[in-house]
């Protein structure tokens, strides 16, 4: 029997990569051939293509922004050759499934994969469905739902809510790494702050701005995005990091409280370690609302603290992370009331029961 292929693909954030990473290995530990497209500089290919047994392939992508812009004028040509270069890749792989996470780059590949007769699987993370995934349904199998609430915004004949694809690896943090790594220690507890693979400018100020107040009780580890890090506030018990991948699951082992975005990948992976949060959703005037729907949902599960991002100062930082910190274990407990699914398995099994 000859070897079964399969492509992934999504980018444009981490967000629209983590959930490809923790499916990965399974398909390699069964000796797939696994390709992934991906655009030419995006941070999937940061993500992706120093893996063992993957294929990386790069094509060209439009944006699909929601706003007026001159770029609108030239991406459809952009998507319109990614259609091209995708169908090309898919004829030569002869990939049994494409899956998809989403982000401007996956709807050529999607596309792509109905023209040449591959089924292909779409994942949505938030609790609203991205514009990328609405009109990459179209052209799939099916689309799986990581919140239940998001059935009603898709096609009843192809959703499925299956809940949220946490990596296994998160759950093997080592805390002496993490100290070695971050040269903190253990006589303070530990604040993690990350604004997203790009970073968060309001938070990354607010958060400098609070550090004088904040270091009095607890040590920050601030992952503050590509570009973003400004020697000039490093001290005692501050540590900043434009991005981190393999050792995350260490810096979770000893975070007590984190302060995010609230993307949802991130914030169920939050949940599942059972680390109390504050979210500080991407507004409205940067994003669909996305982040606000996911983390008012957290809020009102009492899974975590929300800010908005108009309201967020130095003092509302630092009285709502106290205040966190303070409650904490309130926090954990209601944490411990979820308990994730296998939901990783059910879907690996979904991918193969779809393949051609």
């Amino acid at each position: 029997m000859s070897q079964k292929s399969i492509v992934f693909t999504g980018g444009g954030t981490a967000g629209h990569v983590v959930v490809n990473l923790a499916l990965i290995p399974e398909f390699l530990k069964e000796g797939y051939d696994v390709h992934y497209i991906g655009s030419f500089n995006g941070i999937e290919k940061d993500l992706i293509s120093h893996l063992d047994g993957v294929t990386y392939h790069g094509i060209a992508t439009g944006k699909l922004r929601r706003y007026l812009s001159k770029e609108n004028i030239k991406d459809p040509f952009r998507v319109l050759k990614g259609i091209f270069q995708a169908r090309k890749i898919l004829k030569q792989v002869k990939p049994s499934i494409v899956f998809s996470k989403g982000g401007f780059v996956s709807v050529p590949v999607v596309m792509a994969s109905k023209m040449t007769g591959v089924p292909s699987i779409i994942h949505e993370s938030d609790y609203t469905p991205g514009l990328a995934n609405k009109i990459a349904t179209k052209f799939s199998s099916y689309i799986l739902t990581t919140f239940p609430e998001t059935t009603k915004h898709l096609p009843e004949e192809k959703v499925k809510h299956m809940g949220a694809i946490i990596r296994e690896e998160l759950f093997e943090g080592d805390a002496k790494k993490a100290y070695q790594f971050t040269g903190l220690t253990e006589d303070k507890p530990i604040i993690l702050v990350m604004g997203g693979s790009a970073g968060a400018q309001k938070i990354n100020e607010s958060v400098r701005l609070a550090l004088p107040t904040l270091l009095n009780d607890f040590q920050v580890i601030h992952l503050c995005g590509k570009g973003k890090i400004d020697p000039s506030v490093q001290q005692a018990g501050y540590v900043q990091y434009e991005y981190i991948s393999e050792e995350l699951k260490d810096l979770f082992a000893i975070t007590d409280v984190v302060i995010s975005r609230a993307g949802s990948n991130a914030i169920f992976e939050f949940l599942a370690l059972r680390i109390p949060m504050l979210l500080i959703p991407l507004s409205k005037q940067s994003s669909r609302g996305d982040q606000i729907l996911n983390a008012n949902s957290f809020k009102k599960q009492n899974y975590a603290e929300v800010i908005e991002e108009e309201e967020l100062t130095r003092e509302h930082l630092v009285q709502k992370t106290e205040d966190l910190y303070q409650n904490r274990d309130t926090y954990k407990y209601k944490m411990m009331q979820y308990q994730p699914q296998e939901v990783k398995q059910d879907v690996v099994e979904l991918i193969k029961q779809t393949m051609k």
